[in-house]
């Protein structure tokens, strides 16, 4: 048992430590360096793009890697240990797709906004900032769902192996939507800072709603 709990806290401190880092960087480019470059001058927006951000987008992407690896760890601890509650489910689910979003969409496409390989950088920049606009959204959902497990209450807190909750299930509905516009969609209320904060608030609202509720 003392050593289940070590592992325990070994892989939660780790998880959260690349998180940390992941999700920090991800505020940092969508509120802080995107908006930089809107008034940059074009020399200085030159230098950052060739030399800050890709040392920015190296973090970036191996937070997001290992993030993930711990978290697909954490998931066997804790389906050992409890089993899993809509709350993880919908945390996993997120984390997911933003794991693979800048693995699959926003890394590939800012390799070419960065000059790393040939493309057109006018066709990438679009699908990388959607990308990362999603990913801004799915944010504040992914650390409810991994903060409730096993501590919030309603119908979020009934272990899955119990059946699917109508609430989880439209969650999950919503989510694979939006990460559906992600790939294929546009960026729409998501273009300014304001409008993807207010967004991933209100889905945040909507999804603890559903999953406590209903």
């Amino acid at each position: 048992m003392d050593s289940f709990i070590s592992i325990d806290l070994l892989f939660r401190w780790l998880h959260v430590l690349f998180g940390i880092t992941w999700i920090g960087l991800l505020y940092y480019f969508n509120f802080i360096q995107g908006e930089y470059f809107k008034e940059a001058e074009p020399d200085a927006k030159a230098d950052a793009t060739k030399k800050l951000a890709p040392r920015a987008l190296w973090w970036f992407r191996w937070g997001a890697m290992f993030t993930f690896l711990t978290g697909v760890i954490m998931l066997e601890i804790i389906r050992t240990a409890h089993g899993w509650d809509s709350y993880i489910v919908v945390g996993s689910l997120t984390g997911t797709f933003m794991f693979l979003n800048v693995w699959l969409i926003i890394w590939p496409n800012q390799k070419i906004v960065c000059g790393i390989v040939e493309g057109d950088a006018a066709a990438a920049a679009p699908k990388a900032l959607l990308a990362s606009r999603t990913n801004t959204l799915f944010s504040t959902l992914m650390l409810v769902g991994m903060l409730g497990s096993f501590h919030g209450g309603g119908q979020a807190s009934y272990l899955v192996n119990q059946g699917l909750s109508t609430g989880l299930m439209a969650v999950l509905a919503i989510v694979v939507l939006l990460e559906a516009n992600a790939i294929f969609g546009k960026i729409g209320p998501m273009a300014s800072v304001k409008g993807v904060i207010h967004c991933s608030l209100a889905l945040t609202v909507i999804g603890l709603g559903l999953m406590q509720y209903v």
